[in-house]
Order: C-alpha cells, then structure tokens, then sequence
C-alpha cells in the first residue's frame, strides 16, 4: 500500500474541495485517477488497457452501481492535488488510509489490507527483516509511501534511498546498487516470481504499523462528496457479499487479501 506524503500540496485545495460537493460523474460515469505502475494491482498493458487488482475492483464496483468506470494515470506524489482540483472523482491506486491523510480527504471502507515486506538480491548475505539485521545497508523505496515512512521509523539503522517509482528502486536492487528494498509484501512476491525479479528474493514481512500503514487501501474521493463515498461503500459490501471481490481476488492471489 502507498501514501503519497504531499499534505501541504493537497491542503491547499481543501477549501475548494469543501464547496466542490458532488464528484464529477454525472451519474453516468466515475472517473477514477490511478498511478499504473505498481502490479498487479495497477499497471498498463502495450496498448494502454489499465489492468490490476485495483482496475478490477473499480470495474466490478461501477458494474454493481449500474454505471460506467474510466481511468486516468497520474503518479503517485501528485495524485492528491490532482483529485482536489477535479482532474477525477476518485484515486484507486493502493493508497492507505491513514489518519494523517484523512484530514484532507475522505475514504471508502478498505478494499484490501496487506503488510510491507524486505526483499534483497539472492546471495545477500541479509538474514532477516529487522532493523539490526540491516544496520548500515541500503534500502530502496518509493518516495511518498507508507513503505518509505515505515522504513524511517523501523528501520532507523539503514540508508534509506527513495525512488520516483517502484520500477527504478527494482532495478537498483537487481542491479547490486542498494542491498534491499521495501515495499508492499504482494507487489515484491509477485515480482521476485517473475522474470524481472529474478535477481533476488524475499527476506521477510514486516509488522504492521496502524501509525504508519494505516487501516488498509481504500479509495479516496474529495471531502465532503457523501454521496459518492455511500455509492462505492455500498458497492463494496455487495462485491464481498456476492462473490465478485473473491472472484477477482482468486485471480491475482492465493491468499485473503482483504485482511484483518
């Protein structure tokens, strides 16, 4: 999960965003920012289909609500500034909710919750997860994210060095320039599975910190749009209670990604 860590920026649209009231959609249609660069909840095909976890939950949402979806990129540092000036009604791109951003936007009940995780090249000499462990060993991760703060926090003995994306902190660590990187546990598995990620390994999971982490990935809207955040949360519910969030979670996993 990701948090982008640009409050001030955001802020400065909150009192816009309170006199904005409804969402964009006319009704007919949500239009939902997302960063796609970050599967398999959300990335881009060759041809420029949105695809992901996440891109299947807002389909199956919008397909409940009897109305249509459609996506636009944005990275991730500016998704929140981006949302407050009405560029889309809402981000679905694997962001936390944590309190700290709750002052200056609303969200959904989750739609997943999964802890951080350390992955390192496969002849590290890394044993496990901990801030001992990693004393003095370079940490990659995306700037603006949950993973990045955990890693200040927890990991206080290492040298954290942040990424524009995860694609640019994967290729530093297969590349032998940083010793281990941090980031969501299901983003990491899934990619030492792959191909790309063949270079390295899992180390371990790490405790969720509620603080830092958050209560899991939701979807933000503007605050203020009640109308909107009662649509998609009853939207939810009826995708948990009908099989359909089983269904697409089967699809990309073979664990409950929901959560505690």
């Amino acid at each position: 999960m990701r948090i982008s860590t640009r409050l001030f920026a955001a802020a400065s649209f909150a009192a816009m965003s309170l006199l904005a009231g409804a969402a964009l959609a006319d009704g007919d249609t949500i239009v939902f920012g997302t960063d796609a660069t970050y599967p398999p909840f959300e990335s881009l095909e060759a041809g420029g289909k949105f695809v992901g976890f996440d891109i299947d939950i807002a389909n199956a949402l919008c397909d409940n609500m009897k109305i249509k979806c459609s996506f636009v990129n944005q990275d991730f540092d500016g998704i929140i500034p981006a949302l407050q000036a009405k560029k889309f009604d809402a981000v679905i791109s694997s962001m936390s909710i944590t309190p700290e951003r709750e002052k200056i936007v609303d969200f959904t009940n989750k739609i997943y919750n999964t802890p951080p995780a350390i992955a390192v090249p496969k002849d590290s000499t890394i044993k496990e997860a901990t801030d001992e462990a990693l004393k003095g060993k370079s940490i990659g991760a995306q700037s603006s994210t949950t993973h990045a703060n955990y890693a200040t926090v927890h990991l206080k003995d290492a040298e954290l060095k942040l990424y524009p994306s995860a694609d640019e902190y994967k290729l530093d660590l297969g590349n032998g320039r940083i010793d281990a990187a941090i980031d969501d546990v299901v983003v990491l598995s899934e990619w030492v599975k792959s191909d790309a990620g063949s270079c390295c390994k899992m180390l371990g999971t790490l405790k969720i910190d509620p603080v830092v982490n958050g209560a899991g990935a939701g979807i933000a809207i503007r605050k203020g749009d009640a109308a909107l955040k009662d649509k998609l949360n009853a939207a939810i519910a009826a995708i948990r209670a009908d099989g359909t969030y089983k269904k697409i979670q089967d699809k990309y996993f073979d664990f409950d990604v929901y959560g505690d």
